[in-house]
């Protein structure tokens, strides 16, 4: 028998490290155990069984998510997101199937993963279809088949294409999207006075005195028109909003509001998605 439920549940929100610890002393399952948990869910819809099924398996999602850290997102919202998958893959899983709920799992960890990193990493705005999906998230394990090469060569990228069943040019456009670095627009204080960034080479309209009444018009309308339409929301989604878009700092996780609110990140994001919604709708109307 499992001791999942003498163990306090572990929160993501907070030290990522101790979370990791926490989540490794839950004891793994055996394939006896797992059966017996699973048909109570299935057949009593017994909560508690539910729970012990994800306790279980939370170090799955943890090394699932480690894989996707060089996309430059939140380890912490990576594991949440893929805990969320996790928690459809038990509600989902049918022990009669004979396979175990570790395979089973991984793939609505991973599909939740990929799902958050396509609406999140900056850079991604081709990954649209399933083919080019299929790409980005394959692109960088197939280059280190060519060892020493940092960009593939016209016939190399061919292989790539036709391996993942995209076009070749796809193939190019991903991987300049991938090997993109940023450019410090005002470059470097250390680089001395003769230095040029960027920047210098740009010219500043910021101060001609028609643009200075035209952006102080604009701004004022704006400003009119989004405390209108924050004063529509109802408390909880103006409080989500203005932590996650109209902040002076870091803003609010998904995680942080969905500790504040007692609800789940997916509800929280629901309640955003709604709440932008009715408000670029009041925008548009004014």
């Amino acid at each position: 028998m499992t001791h999942a439920l003498a163990l306090p549940v572990p929160s993501v929100v907070g030290n990522i490290d101790a979370y990791i610890q926490a989540a490794n002393r839950y004891p793994m399952l055996s394939e006896a155990e797992e059966t017996r948990l699973a048909e109570r869910f299935r057949d009593d819809g017994d909560v508690d069984a539910a729970r012990q099924l994800v306790l279980s398996h939370l170090r799955l999602v943890i090394s699932i998510a480690r894989g996707y850290l060089g996309y430059g997102l939140p380890h912490a919202d990576l594991i949440q997101e893929g805990n969320i998958g996790l928690m459809k893959a038990v509600k989902r899983f049918d022990p009669a199937r004979g396979v175990r709920l570790v395979s089973f799992a991984m793939h609505w960890i991973k599909a939740e993963i990929h799902e958050y990193i396509l609406k999140n990493w900056r850079l991604v705005k081709v990954a649209t279809t399933k083919a080019q999906r299929k790409l980005f998230f394959n692109l960088r394990s197939l280059k280190a088949d060519y060892e020493g090469v940092d960009t593939l060569s016209g016939s190399q990228a061919g292989e790539v294409a036709a391996r993942l069943g995209v076009k070749q040019e796809e193939v190019v456009e991903m991987e300049t999207r991938l090997s993109g670095r940023d450019l410090a627009l005002e470059g470097n204080p250390d680089d001395g006075e003769d230095a040029f960034a960027p920047i210098d080479y740009l010219a500043d309209s910021r101060y001609e005195p028609t643009r200075v009444l035209e952006n102080k018009a604009a701004a004022r309308l704006q400003d009119e028109g989004l405390h209108t339409a924050l004063a529509a929301l109802d408390p909880r989604s103006r409080r989500i909003v203005e932590a996650r878009w109209l902040h002076d700092g870091d803003a609010a996780t998904l995680h942080d509001l969905a500790a504040e609110f007692d609800v789940s990140a997916e509800r929280i994001r629901q309640i955003e998605a709604k709440a932008l919604q009715k408000m670029r709708g009041l925008l548009v109307a004014a």
